[in-house]
């Protein structure tokens, strides 16, 4: 856990016109993403934060001009604490390790996020023999995966492994592939989205579409219907840029939200007698975002040759799947 106040110079800064209206403790974690927004609210209220020299609350609504400032609590910057959970190992050499990140787990510590997440797993795993050029809380990390979104993640066995994925992943030269189920019917079978994506101007732990050059950086998603029902689909999802949110934002964007996306799609869960059309059913049978990276296709660091890892789909979308394909067939 982070430790108490940190001695070191506070941080000021100046409420811009485009956070007008914001809470003070959404205001901060849009400032300070290392940080959880649970978190910065305990440095508020134990008077870490200033508003015009005077002490803030974790709701108060800023002004245009004000300056707010504060004591940042140190960042732990150990590597994460080696904990013993099993890993579902997709692949394995020398140079790289592919696993399948089950739903609910988060990559790397992070805003709040200090045990139970994948780096912690792997330090039990592999020890020392994980890269170190993501620093110590990311030990052999390439790249990330939402928590509630399951499927492949690589990571790096040694540095010079490290730079040569990342440098796919920044060239674009790799493929990445998703399975999503998506509440609504798109019209054609398949499509591009290119549309810009950048923070929400209100919500800034959420992105948006935003056409402002200067509020937004280009995205583009093509997909695929795999299978239409009754009120749902099953995408084939293929994102041709990396950002934050990028298909739940287009995807809802265009109509048809994922599943489940409690931030997007303004749906936490969807139960048996949703999808029977029976109320008095309230079994859950999903309550996470319906998003699965199954396919990614990269060139292997040390030899230079195509290789594809793929993540069989999980029992929770497997279930929702089952159900959909038996009481939601399209006439």
């Amino acid at each position: 856990m982070p430790s108490p106040l940190s001695s070191d110079a506070p941080v000021e800064l100046v409420v811009e016109d485009a956070a007008v209206g914001a809470r003070l403790d959404a205001f901060l974690a849009s400032h300070f993403p290392d940080f959880s927004r649970m978190h910065l609210r305990r440095v508020i209220t134990a008077g870490g934060v200033e508003v015009d020299g005077r002490g803030g609350k974790p709701a108060y609504r800023l002004k245009a001009g004000q300056r707010v400032r504060i004591v940042l609590p140190e960042i732990p910057r150990e590597a994460p604490k080696p904990e013993n959970i099993p890993i579902d190992l997709l692949y394995e050499d020398e140079h790289v390790v592919a696993v399948n990140k089950p739903a609910g787990m988060v990559v790397h510590p992070a805003r709040g996020h200090w045990t139970g997440t994948l780096a912690g797993a792997l330090q039990y795993h592999f020890g020392p023999a994980l890269s170190a050029t993501g620093g110590p809380t990311r030990p052999g990390i390439v790249h990330r995966l939402d928590r509630d979104t399951s499927g492949v993640v690589l990571v790096a066995r040694t540095d010079q492994a490290h730079a040569r994925l990342a440098a796919q992943f920044a060239e674009r030269s790799l493929e990445k592939e998703y399975f999503a189920m998506v509440a609504g019917v798109p019209e054609r079978d398949r499509d591009r989205i290119d549309r810009p994506i950048g923070v929400h101007p209100h919500t800034r732990e959420k992105m948006a579409i935003r056409t402002d050059p200067a509020a937004g950086r280009p995205a583009q998603t093509f997909f695929e219907v795999l299978w239409r029902f009754r009120g749902f689909a099953a995408l084939r999802v293929v994102p041709k840029t990396g950002r934050t949110h990028q298909i739940r934002v287009h995807l809802c964007h265009a109509g048809f939200p994922v599943l489940c996306d409690r931030q997007y799609g303004g749906r936490a869960r969807i139960t048996r007698g949703e999808i029977r059309e029976q109320p008095g059913d309230h079994t859950v049978l999903l309550d996470r975002q319906a998003l699965h990276a199954r396919k990614l296709s990269f060139r292997h660091p040390a030899t230079g040759a195509p290789m594809t890892v793929e993540a069989p789909l999980p029992d929770d979308l497997q279930a929702v799947l089952a159900e959909l394909r038996i009481y939601r067939q399209s006439p």
